[in-house]
């Protein structure tokens, strides 16, 4: 196969990876909709309607939805190879290709977990996130397969941006469950738990999955922050020039350095916590989204 026949699979990889995204979008719709019914009798309490949740009748569904997410993310997985390999590369060169891998990040991350911990809930928003990343880098990031330029051509970009890619994914993972803490929480702080919600886990367990996500995976951020300054060395002669993409790297790594400090050594727990953690998260994605395409610097002939 040629470069350019390689560079056609990946876009077709990519765009069969999203339409299972979407399928895998609908099934757990179904799946969070349908959990919830009406009771089959006149059954009432009070004055109210009894809701009940029945997931035996969703629970094939929810299989099929993940079934989905796994498939998607092969076949994202083997857009991203069939890219590098047309580019005769790594595929990390520009923001697209960025994108692309970093949503495959993100859904890795996602059904890493999953198999340690009940995550299907989150399944609705992971691939609604997929959806959205890969919908943005097709339409707004594309770019054709090409050579690296030449200050990229270095082992640092498999180093420095891997991890970082990796880091990503964690990062938005835990800042998802961060986000779906707080709703749950203020949902409590009203009341008691819609119907639907009973079904997820308690406020203790997201807190901790959250902590456990970014202690997990800062070690990584910070390794992929030095090799940054290690190959701004080689290839820009000096270690660190508050790049806005090197400031914004570092407020990220001090924001995660801050929610981890505040959790362990001063005890923050609970909603304080998930909102520093969301805060450290929007530091990244601004980094990522607004830097990365507005910004200017020495990273913007990259997008990197």
């Amino acid at each position: 196969m040629t470069h350019s026949s390689w560079a056609y699979l990946s876009n077709y990889l990519i765009y069969s990876a999203m339409a299972v995204y979407t399928l895998a979008f609908f099934a757990h719709a179904y799946e969070t909709a349908w959990a919830v019914r009406a009771p089959e009798g006149p059954a009432v309490e009070g004055n109210l309607l009894v809701k009940t949740l029945d997931y035996s009748r969703t629970e094939r569904v929810a299989r099929i939805a993940t079934a989905f997410m796994i498939l998607g993310f092969l076949l994202l997985f083997a857009g991203v190879v069939a890219r590098g390999i047309s580019a005769g590369r790594v595929p990390w060169g520009n923001m697209y290709e960025f994108s692309i891998t970093g949503a495959l990040a993100f859904c890795g991350a996602y059904l890493v977990a999953l198999r340690k911990y009940d995550l299907r809930w989150l399944g609705l928003l992971v691939s609604t996130s997929v959806l959205l990343t890969l919908g943005t880098a097709i339409t707004v990031l594309y770019r054709p397969s090409a050579p690296l330029v030449p200050a990229l051509k270095s082992t640092w970009l498999v180093i420095h941006v891997s991890a970082a890619i990796v880091s990503g994914g964690v990062f938005l993972l835990a800042n998802t469950i961060a986000a779906a803490y707080l709703y749950l929480d203020s949902m409590e702080q009203k009341g008691e738990r819609k119907a639907w919600a009973k079904r997820l886990p308690s406020l203790e367990v997201l807190d901790q999955l959250s902590y456990r996500l970014v202690a997990f995976v800062f070690p990584l951020w910070t390794f992929a922050v030095i090799a940054g300054a290690i190959w701004a060395e080689h290839a820009w002669g000096r270690y660190w020039g508050w790049d806005p993409k090197e400031t914004w790297a570092f407020i990220t790594w001090v924001a995660y350095a801050a929610y981890l400090h505040a959790r362990v050594t001063v005890g923050w727990r609970g909603r304080k916590a998930a909102w520093l953690c969301l805060f450290a998260g929007s530091t990244f994605l601004f980094n990522y989204v607004y830097v990365n395409i507005w910004g200017t610097g020495k990273h913007t002939y990259s997008g990197l």
